[in-house]
């Protein structure tokens, strides 16, 4: 039975943990040959060693320029194209309004969107005419969540990006589209808060969803298959909730 990536070429950044490596793990379930990024060696080696010898991590900072360019020169030395994109690295903290720094607010915005903006500009010389782009959303840039701001704003431009580009790349017949996850069990959202109070934030962002539960990260995994299937050959330009419900309903 044919894989629905098989022979195709994807760049997943920010695949080191979490949804980044979720997906990672199901584009390579799926016979793509996959260049993956982290920022940090050690854990870039162990999602490499759980990937398996079709998968090849470049350390990058998805918001320093001459870290992707640098990723892009090997995916053109190594593959010579790349059919598959996702711009997938990103993080953000708590601050309520008085409290934002200029150092949070650079530190997001660089991340979030002027990553997501090198890694894609990066990518389109590689790209192939027909090629399929997920940007990585969040639903928090709808939901104007306590103390988030800076974080949602920053998704807000990224599905921004995804209008526009959407009609930039149209003659090439490449699509765009954001994905928009809810709450997603990942060390990125564990992690802003203490140990002691993990547990506390899951279970309050559990009742603020419809399903009653946060996402497994193969849950997101699952939607950014669709958008770069075939299935999802007529989808471009949308954002795409993950959420259980939570900002529909």
């Amino acid at each position: 039975m044919t894989k629905i990536l098989e022979g195709k070429v994807a760049v997943v950044t920010g695949a080191t943990s979490g949804i980044g490596l979720a997906i990672a793990r199901r584009y390579a379930d799926e016979g793509a040959r996959l260049f993956i990024t982290g920022r940090r060696q050690e854990a870039l080696d162990a999602a490499l060693a759980e990937l398996g010898e079709n998968a090849t991590g470049i350390r990058a900072d998805a918001s320093v320029a001459a870290d992707v360019d640098a990723l892009f020169a090997a995916v053109r030395d190594a593959a010579g194209h790349v059919d598959v994109l996702v711009s997938n690295a990103g993080g953000g903290s708590f601050a309520p309004l008085g409290a934002i720094t200029e150092q949070q607010y650079q530190d997001t915005f660089d991340t979030n969107v002027k990553g997501t903006l090198l890694t894609v500009q990066g990518a389109l010389p590689l790209l192939v005419d027909g090629a399929a782009i997920v940007l990585m959303s969040s639903n928090a840039s709808i939901l104007g969540g306590e103390a988030f701001s800076i974080y949602a704003a920053s998704k807000a431009a990224v599905r921004s990006f995804a209008r526009g580009w959407a009609n930039d790349l149209k003659d090439r017949a490449i699509r765009v589209n954001a994905l928009s996850p809810g709450p997603t069990l990942t060390p990125g959202l564990t992690g802003l808060v203490p140990n002691d109070q993990k547990q506390g934030l899951l279970d309050d962002l559990a009742r603020g969803v419809p399903l009653g539960r946060v996402a497994d990260p193969s849950e997101i995994a699952g939607a950014a298959l669709f958008l770069v299937s075939p299935d999802g050959s007529f989808v471009n330009g949308v954002e795409l909730f993950a959420d259980g419900g939570q900002s529909q309903i």
